[in-house]
């Protein structure tokens, strides 16, 4: 299959990442009351812990909500290992805490079983999930839901985006100072993301027989590193390493030879200098370095040689990279997409993956 092909054919991926402007604009009015009846929940029992519980594409969305809670809010964040209550039996006291389960089945048996424990323990709860008739939804005592209507495609991408707009929707009720017009632009910023659609299926057929690759991300965009390389491992089935900019210098660029593929997410901000000076060292390497970037940092495509470049627009008054993450991997949800098509895979039905996994 060519990429032509794929078009016409309409993956259910590449339909669903069409979708997401309309998603998010969906679960933007139907949660935000729920997220002033949880800020107001919230004022009255403030958390001196949020401990945060998913596996797969929703730990990525964790990632990002330990990263965005910690900076906006100034409450500690921890990812729950859900291995230590559900194999080894050990007692954690999240009597104090805010847990939250993130699960787009909302049926994830080791997730909801941290949120069972925290709950008997005397923790708020809090759900996120795009099933509202789902376990996780029955358990919580606060539910955010992810209105992306039911997911056909095993690759997680409309849901991706909805957890992360929860996770705006939880800071906000946790009293982050996060500009509700911003808010409320979300889903705008990602139609500019998909004004991108044929530059992404063109940059795809260069990396048709790319067999491994380093994403590379930092900050806010970490979250974004990972998951862009889950989805280039689930559909395309390359050997996608994921790395922050200081992570992979320390140790790991060794691998990096002529022509190895990086790709790299390089937003405005407190991020940009460090990823900058990667991707010269990249150019020193004589790498393969791809970049997705925005208007306003156009120095990194410039650098990289090679890349996209979001067109966004911004009020001035945000913090530069606060409202990224969301536009930003939705170019890279359509390059695994296409790239899958290259291949000749159907990204729909990656071998051995189901929509639902549950483990313990």
């Amino acid at each position: 299959l060519g990429c032509a092909t794929m078009d016409r054919t309409m993956s259910k991926m590449l339909e669903e990442i069409r979708q997401q402007p309309a998603a998010l604009e969906k679960t933007l009015k139907s949660e935000w009351k729920t997220a002033a009846k949880l800020r107001q929940a919230l004022e009255k029992k403030r958390p001196r812990l949020i401990v945060l519980a998913a596996r797969g594409t929703s730990d990525n969305a964790a990632q990002f909500a330990r990263y965005l809670l910690e900076i906006e809010t100034g409450i500690p964040v921890s990812l729950a290992a859900p291995s230590i209550n559900t194999l080894y039996g050990a007692q954690v006291n999240l009597s104090d805490a805010l847990v939250v389960a993130i699960s787009q089945s909302g049926e994830s048996t080791d997730t909801n079983f941290v949120l069972e424990r925290a709950k008997a323990q005397g923790a708020m709860t809090v759900g996120i999930t795009n099933e509202p008739a789902s376990s996780l939804a029955r358990l919580a005592d606060h539910v955010l839901l992810v209105r992306a209507g039911k997911e056909k495609s095993v690759a997680a991408t409309k849901t991706y985006t909805g957890q992360l707009l929860a996770v705006y929707l939880l800071a906000h009720a946790l009293g982050a100072a996060l500009p509700e017009k911003s808010l409320q632009r979300i889903p705008e910023l990602a139609h500019a993301a998909l004004r991108l659609d044929r530059d992404v299926q063109a940059a795809a057929t260069r990396y048709r027989f790319m067999e491994h690759a380093v994403v590379v991300g930092r900050g806010l965009n970490y979250s974004n590193a990972f998951e862009w390389a889950l989805k280039l491992m689930e559909t395309c089935y390359v050997v996608a390493e994921r790395f922050s900019s200081a992570d992979l210098l320390h140790g790991p660029i060794a691998m990096v030879e002529s022509a190895f593929p990086a790709f790299l997410f390089v937003p405005p901000g407190p991020v940009s200098g460090p990823l900058l000076g990667l991707i010269d060292r990249l150019q020193e390497l004589r790498a393969d370095a791809f970049v997705i970037t925005d208007s306003r940092n156009e120095l990194a495509f410039k650098r990289a040689g090679r890349g996209l470049v979001l067109p966004l627009r911004l009020p001035a008054g945000d913090p530069p990279d606060v409202f990224t993450p969301i536009p930003y991997i939705i170019p890279a949800q359509l390059f695994a997409a296409y790239l899958a098509a290259e291949k000749g895979l159907n990204p729909d039905q990656p071998r051995a993956l189901s929509k639902v996994t549950r483990t313990l």
